[in-house]
Protein backbone atom coordinates (compact mmCIF):
# COMPACT_ATOMS: atom_id res chain seq x y z
CA UNK A 1 0.00 0.00 0.00
CA UNK A 2 1.44 3.13 -0.60
CA UNK A 3 1.89 5.84 2.08
CA UNK A 4 -0.64 8.60 1.44
CA UNK A 5 1.45 10.63 3.91
CA UNK A 6 4.39 10.39 1.29
CA UNK A 7 4.64 14.48 0.34
CA UNK A 8 4.68 15.34 3.65
CA UNK A 9 7.07 12.61 4.74
CA UNK A 10 9.55 13.50 2.27
CA UNK A 11 9.56 17.67 3.59
CA UNK A 12 9.95 16.21 6.90
CA UNK A 13 13.31 13.97 5.75
CA UNK A 14 14.51 17.43 4.53
CA UNK A 15 14.34 19.00 7.66
CA UNK A 16 17.19 19.47 9.40
CA UNK A 17 17.26 15.77 11.74
CA UNK A 18 17.50 18.61 15.07
CA UNK A 19 14.55 20.22 13.74
CA UNK A 20 12.66 16.40 13.58
CA UNK A 21 12.45 16.03 17.34
CA UNK A 22 11.44 19.34 18.23
CA UNK A 23 8.07 19.28 16.19
CA UNK A 24 7.48 16.11 17.57
CA UNK A 25 8.10 17.24 20.86
CA UNK A 26 6.09 20.61 20.24
CA UNK A 27 3.36 18.77 19.18
CA UNK A 28 3.37 16.29 22.42
CA UNK A 29 2.78 19.40 24.00
CA UNK A 30 -0.93 19.62 22.65
CA UNK A 31 -3.82 18.27 24.54
CA UNK A 32 -5.39 15.45 23.15
CA UNK A 33 -2.17 14.99 20.66
CA UNK A 34 0.35 14.63 23.33
CA UNK A 35 3.07 12.13 23.74
CA UNK A 36 1.11 9.28 22.29
CA UNK A 37 -0.28 11.23 18.94
CA UNK A 38 2.82 13.08 18.74
CA UNK A 39 5.33 9.63 18.43
CA UNK A 40 2.40 7.58 15.93
CA UNK A 41 2.81 10.60 13.70
CA UNK A 42 6.48 11.37 13.90
CA UNK A 43 6.56 7.91 13.30
CA UNK A 44 4.26 7.88 10.32
CA UNK A 45 6.42 10.80 8.72
CA UNK A 46 9.58 8.37 9.13
CA UNK A 47 11.26 10.09 12.15
CA UNK A 48 13.37 7.42 14.19
CA UNK A 49 10.79 5.74 16.75
CA UNK A 50 13.08 5.90 19.53
CA UNK A 51 13.90 9.50 18.74
CA UNK A 52 10.21 10.22 18.01
CA UNK A 53 8.88 8.51 21.06
CA UNK A 54 11.73 10.16 23.25
CA UNK A 55 10.51 13.87 21.99
CA UNK A 56 7.23 13.14 22.45
CA UNK A 57 7.23 11.95 25.69
CA UNK A 58 9.24 15.25 26.79
CA UNK A 59 7.43 17.57 25.17
CA UNK A 60 4.11 16.15 26.67
CA UNK A 61 5.84 16.13 30.21
CA UNK A 62 7.14 19.39 29.94
CA UNK A 63 3.17 20.77 29.30
CA UNK A 64 2.66 18.39 32.17
CA UNK A 65 4.82 20.09 34.96
CA UNK A 66 3.88 23.90 34.00
CA UNK A 67 0.58 22.96 34.10
CA UNK A 68 0.47 21.24 37.50
CA UNK A 69 3.23 23.97 38.74
CA UNK A 70 0.59 26.95 37.78
CA UNK A 71 -2.31 24.79 39.43
CA UNK A 72 -0.77 23.83 42.00
CA UNK A 73 0.11 28.41 42.68
CA UNK A 74 -3.48 28.78 41.89
CA UNK A 75 -4.77 26.36 44.47
CA UNK A 76 -2.27 27.52 47.25
CA UNK A 77 -3.61 31.27 46.26
CA UNK A 78 -6.88 30.53 46.98
CA UNK A 79 -6.51 28.23 50.14
CA UNK A 80 -4.47 31.23 51.78
CA UNK A 81 -7.38 33.32 51.05
CA UNK A 82 -9.81 31.23 52.85
CA UNK A 83 -10.38 31.08 56.65
CA UNK A 84 -9.78 28.47 58.96
CA UNK A 85 -13.08 26.57 58.07
CA UNK A 86 -12.23 26.99 54.65
CA UNK A 87 -14.82 29.27 53.78
CA UNK A 88 -13.96 32.78 51.52
CA UNK A 89 -12.76 35.50 53.74
CA UNK A 90 -14.74 37.82 51.38
CA UNK A 91 -18.14 37.64 52.50
CA UNK A 92 -19.25 38.89 48.89
CA UNK A 93 -17.77 35.34 47.48
CA UNK A 94 -19.97 33.18 45.85
CA UNK A 95 -20.16 29.61 46.53
CA UNK A 96 -19.43 27.20 43.83
CA UNK A 97 -22.09 26.94 41.47
CA UNK A 98 -23.92 23.35 41.45
CA UNK A 99 -22.66 22.07 38.28
CA UNK A 100 -18.85 22.86 39.54
CA UNK A 101 -19.49 21.61 42.75
CA UNK A 102 -20.95 18.41 41.23
CA UNK A 103 -17.70 17.86 39.10
CA UNK A 104 -15.72 18.26 42.37
CA UNK A 105 -17.38 15.38 43.37
CA UNK A 106 -17.35 13.31 40.96
CA UNK A 107 -13.20 14.07 40.73
CA UNK A 108 -13.34 13.13 44.32
CA UNK A 109 -14.70 10.01 43.87
CA UNK A 110 -12.85 8.80 40.84
CA UNK A 111 -9.59 9.47 42.77
CA UNK A 112 -11.26 7.90 46.19
CA UNK A 113 -11.92 4.70 43.60
CA UNK A 114 -8.54 4.43 41.60
CA UNK A 115 -5.91 6.41 43.30
CA UNK A 116 -3.32 9.13 41.75
CA UNK A 117 -1.64 5.98 40.37
CA UNK A 118 -5.29 4.15 39.00
CA UNK A 119 -6.49 7.67 37.51
CA UNK A 120 -2.98 8.82 36.19
CA UNK A 121 -2.75 5.56 34.13
CA UNK A 122 -6.67 4.98 33.25
CA UNK A 123 -7.38 9.20 32.50
CA UNK A 124 -5.18 9.46 28.80
CA UNK A 125 -8.19 6.91 27.85
CA UNK A 126 -10.63 9.64 27.82
CA UNK A 127 -8.72 12.51 28.87
CA UNK A 128 -5.47 15.17 28.43
CA UNK A 129 -2.48 14.21 30.59
CA UNK A 130 -2.77 17.76 31.11
CA UNK A 131 -6.10 18.04 32.20
CA UNK A 132 -5.75 15.20 34.45
CA UNK A 133 -2.92 16.58 36.17
CA UNK A 134 -4.88 20.32 36.65
CA UNK A 135 -7.35 18.52 38.00
CA UNK A 136 -4.94 16.76 40.55
CA UNK A 137 -2.88 19.55 41.72
CA UNK A 138 -6.34 21.99 42.27
CA UNK A 139 -7.42 19.02 44.37
CA UNK A 140 -4.88 19.24 46.53
CA UNK A 141 -2.55 16.03 46.02
CA UNK A 142 0.76 16.72 46.18
CA UNK A 143 2.95 18.01 43.13
CA UNK A 144 5.38 15.94 43.22
CA UNK A 145 3.07 12.67 43.37
CA UNK A 146 1.33 14.03 40.04
CA UNK A 147 4.27 14.46 38.62
CA UNK A 148 5.39 11.12 39.16
CA UNK A 149 2.54 8.92 38.39
CA UNK A 150 1.76 11.11 34.62
CA UNK A 151 5.45 10.68 34.01
CA UNK A 152 4.66 7.01 34.55
CA UNK A 153 1.22 7.15 32.39
CA UNK A 154 3.37 9.48 29.72
CA UNK A 155 5.88 6.46 29.22
CA UNK A 156 3.54 3.81 29.14
CA UNK A 157 0.93 5.23 26.56
CA UNK A 158 3.53 6.75 24.51
CA UNK A 159 5.73 3.13 24.12
CA UNK A 160 2.46 1.77 23.68
CA UNK A 161 1.77 3.95 21.29
CA UNK A 162 5.12 4.19 19.22
CA UNK A 163 5.72 0.33 19.14
CA UNK A 164 1.86 0.11 17.38
CA UNK A 165 2.65 2.87 15.45
CA UNK A 166 6.31 0.95 14.17
CA UNK A 167 4.61 -2.21 13.96
CA UNK A 168 2.27 -0.60 11.36
CA UNK A 169 4.90 1.29 9.69
CA UNK A 170 6.35 -2.21 9.11
CA UNK A 171 3.55 -3.96 8.41
CA UNK A 172 2.17 -1.21 5.65
CA UNK A 173 6.04 -1.32 4.64
CA UNK A 174 6.39 2.51 4.45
Amino acid sequence: MDNPCEAIREWVQQLPELVQPLGVGVAGMVPYIEGEGAAGIGIILGINPVVAALAAMIGNFLSVLAVVTISARVRERVVAGRGNDGAPTDPASRAPSERRAKGQRRLQGWLSRFGVPGASLLAPLALPTQLTAAFFAASGVRTERVLFWQAIAILLWTGVIAALATGFVGFLGW
